[in-house]
């Protein structure tokens, strides 16, 4: 009787513990909209001055490469549910996105954050295309501050 219950007890413990790993993972989940407020600080003056605004949407299901990385859109400043990746590294969150001009050329823009337990700390986001490269710094607003899901 008594290895029984010492059975029955190694048994609960494991489904609990199961039970509470998954809630754990889903908090730290990056899924959902991050309102980007970017201030572009290189180089300064018109035409690269200039505080836009976006709307980035993760989905978080470790489809490239990490644990916590997926596809990536992007809305705001000119740009309409615009895809791209983005992975978790090293507790940096990295979105980027190919760009292509009228010239037949791919450029690159890319946003990197802090990252940690499902949230995104004040990072940079760069542009470049070309010669130019546009450097400013980011704000990621709280997860869900976007509003609907884009």
């Amino acid at each position: 009787m008594t290895r029984n219950i010492g059975v029955f007890a190694a048994t609960v413990l494991a489904i609990v513990t199961f039970m509470i790993v998954p809630g754990t993972a889903m908090a730290q989940s990056y899924s959902g909209n991050w309102p980007i407020a970017e201030h572009i600080v290189y180089p300064s003056g018109p035409p690269f001055s200039g505080n836009p605004t976006y709307c980035l949407t993760l989905t978080d299901n470790g489809s490239f490469g990490f644990p916590h990385s997926g596809l990536a859109i992007l809305n705001g400043s000119g740009f309409t549910n615009f895809q791209g990746i983005f992975q978790v590294a090293n507790n940096l969150l990295i979105a980027t996105f190919y760009i292509p001009d009228d010239n037949g050329s791919i450029n690159g823009l890319v946003f990197v954050g802090p990252a940690s337990k499902g949230s995104i700390g004040k990072g940079f986001g760069e542009l470049v295309s070309g010669a130019v490269t546009v450097t400013g710094t980011s704000v990621f607003g709280p997860k869900g501050g976007c509003g609907k899901s884009e």
